[in-house]
């Protein structure tokens, strides 16, 4: 059995109270939202394993602080989905707005479609695999974890990266300050199989370049003082 949250009649404070206090008690039925109607701020702060679906698309910050749960949106989403997420899974059937995975520190940001300018900013940890392309500044100040693109990448990917790994399939359209094209060793193939394994992707690791932080601006040197 599951529990269906319709949005035309549950105001969206409610919904998420209902679906926060059914991750804290770990309930074992899957949550279903109808008549989304792009609202904002959709199933944020879920602290549990709960299995939530939302049958059409969201506004900003859909899933955000997400720790434990699994949930699948099956529509495009706003700005900032998954923002600041911990663990657990996010799938995005659609398209990502601007800023996805913005901060994060953890699980699986999944994005079926194409993610707009800024994906995985600052992101502190988490893994981020997009089927489609990304738009510029994408992976900006990312300190950790991995960002997988299937297409391709816009303007200064990884601008003034720290130690996440970058992995394209297409074309980047530009690298960022202190990125550069790094070595795909046998680590790296091994990671990347699992990542795409994990998010159901059609593409095998051989086909992908890496990219990471050239390490020049760790640093101030005056030197480099025009890239920082």
């Amino acid at each position: 059995m599951s529990v269906t949250l319709d949005m035309s009649q549950t105001p969206l404070r409610e919904v998420n109270t209902t679906l926060q206090a059914a991750a804290k008690a770990h309930s074992n039925e899957p949550h279903v939202i109808v008549n989304a109607r792009g609202s904002h701020a959709m199933a944020v702060g879920l602290d549990g394993p709960l299995h939530v679906t939302v049958k059409g698309s969201t506004g900003y910050y859909c899933a955000g602080m997400n720790k434990e749960a699994t949930v699948t949106v099956e529509g495009s989403a706003g700005p900032g989905v998954a923002e600041n997420m911990m663990s657990g899974v996010v799938t995005i059937e659609g398209d990502a707005s601007q800023y996805a995975g913005a901060t994060g520190h953890g699980g699986l940001l999944n994005i079926k479609g194409n993610a707009s300018s800024r994906c995985g900013i600052s992101m502190k940890g988490i893994d981020i695999v997009v089927h489609g392309n990304i738009g510029h500044m994408s992976a900006f100040m990312a300190q950790k974890g991995n960002l997988v693109v299937l297409g391709d990448a816009g303007d200064a990917l990884g601008d003034s990266l720290y130690e996440a790994r970058l992995f394209v399939r297409g074309t980047v359209k530009s690298l960022g300050a202190d990125c550069i094209e790094k070595e795909m060793r046998p680590e790296h193939i091994d990671l990347l199989r699992d990542l795409l394994e994990r998010a159901g992707a059609d593409a095998k690791p051989e086909e992908f370049k890496r990219y990471g932080s050239a390490r020049k601006l760790y640093n101030f040197n005056i030197d480099h003082a025009g890239e920082y």
